[in-house]
């Protein structure tokens, strides 16, 4: 079973050996419909080239001008399931082995403009394959450094756990596992 694994936050080493993610408040993204852009957490806002409204939540497809690896993505944000979905699109040379990244994110909205809390905790979702979870060692130290309350972390657990268990149970699909709670995510054609 091949996993894509994402190389862990930067991290410093103590002399017993273990190791300390580096630790940051939770990562906030805005999507403006209105405006048609993307705000990163670094305050970067991006031309998006779409969105898509529906009852199951927010599609987005934008560029992503001057990356020398990835060419565009498309998210959907699921408010009923506290999840991000992104399939990226890679340059020739590039490509992945892993079909959807998935954040555990809040996700909060007033219509036209929805929000992003990205609560650390990744899925890396390789189709009929496996499902992995990334980043639990950033949740924990946010939760010990105070930046996220034991609440907020056990949350974001449990959405992961939920998310890992649907996608097992549906072949390792997370749209399938979707489509069965009547969620309904739709991609662009490649």
């Amino acid at each position: 079973m091949a996993t894509e694994q994402r190389t862990q936050s930067p991290q410093r080493r103590f002399p017993e050996g273990s190791t300390v993610p580096h630790i940051h408040p939770p990562k906030i993204e805005y999507f403006d419909i209105d405006a048609k852009s993307n705000t990163d957490p670094k305050g970067f806002a991006r031309v998006v080239d779409e969105f898509h409204l529906t009852r199951s939540g927010l599609y987005m497809y934008r560029p992503v001008p001057g990356h020398p690896q990835l060419s565009h993505f498309e998210s959907w944000l699921l408010p009923s399931h506290g999840l991000r979905l992104t399939r990226q699109s890679w340059r020739p040379g590039h490509e992945r082995e892993y079909d959807l990244y998935i954040d555990v994110v809040e996700i909060t909205s007033d219509h036209s403009i929805w929000r992003t809390v990205d609560l650390y905790l990744d899925l890396i979702v390789c189709t009929g394959r496996s499902v992995t979870v990334l980043d639990t060692d950033e949740l924990l130290a946010a939760l010990g450094a105070g930046l996220v309350s034991p609440a907020r972390a056990e949350w974001a657990l449990r959405t992961a756990y939920r998310a890992v268990g649907g996608i097992s149970a549906h072949g390792y699909d997370a749209p399938g596992w979707l489509a069965s709670e009547k969620v309904v995510t739709t991609w662009r054609p490649r």
